[in-house]
């Protein structure tokens, strides 16, 4: 008579038919510690199942190896196999089928999700309008010919920003001068010498010299025709 399937004995057994495949008390003790089964009472129930022959058992010196019974299932023959294997076969397709089907959906909903609600829609439209209008009003002032900033305050910026970019040029080459004398005789690349002392270029933040010379010569030239 088979043991309770809450008892010991009915827990062992039914991990040993689940697992069909050969298991020493260490292997069975391990994985049913979810059950607050301890391998002594493992052990035991192991031991019983193999008397009472619900369970198969081999000795190999000391070690006991325990298996389910087999011929509790059924095996099947070799057409059974080709067409079980035949049906695993449509199964994955099948599978990749329903993975392709469930990765459009999805991205179909990530796209929904990007577009914005029509109360999202009209609140950006709102600020776009009172942008609009906003550069509106600042156009209308400079076709109307008033002066935004005034003449004294243009001169000062103008002239700051030339002071700037002369002293720009006088430090670029000064370290220019000082940086060829230095590793004019080193044996070490230059690139890497740089990037040991940690010094920067101005290429190297995203700034150009001659761009902002060009903008310093524009603006001389503004000022000998206003003149």
């Amino acid at each position: 008579m088979p043991p309770k399937s809450d008892s010991v004995e009915g827990i062992v057994l039914s991990f040993v038919n689940e697992q069909n495949r050969p298991l020493n008390s260490q292997n069975a003790a391990d994985a049913l510690q979810k059950f607050n089964l301890k391998k002594t009472a493992v052990q035991k129930a192991l031991d019983a199942l193999a008397d009472s022959g619900q369970i198969s058992f081999k000795e190999y010196g000391k070690q006991k190896i325990y298996l389910a019974r087999q011929d509790q299932f059924n095996i099947p023959n070799g057409e059974e196999l080709e067409e079980m294997k035949k049906g695993n076969i449509k199964l994955q397709e099948e599978l990749a089928d329903q993975k392709k089907a469930i990765s459009e959906v999805e991205s179909e909903v990530r796209g929904l999700q990007s577009n914005l609600t029509l109360a999202e829609i009209k609140s950006k439209e709102a600020k776009l309008q009172s942008e609009v209008h906003e550069m509106e009003e600042k156009l209308n002032k400079l076709r109307s010919g008033v002066i935004l900033v005034k003449p004294e305050d243009k001169k000062i910026i103008e002239e700051n920003f030339s002071e700037k970019v002369n002293q720009w040029r006088k430090r670029k080459r000064m370290f220019k001068e000082l940086w060829d004398n230095i590793t004019e005789n080193s044996p070490k690349d230059q690139k890497e010498f740089k990037e040991e002392l940690g010094l920067e270029y101005d290429e190297d933040v995203g700034v150009n010299l001659p761009s902002y010379t060009d903008m310093l010569t524009s603006l001389s030239k503004r000022r000998k025709v206003s003149r």
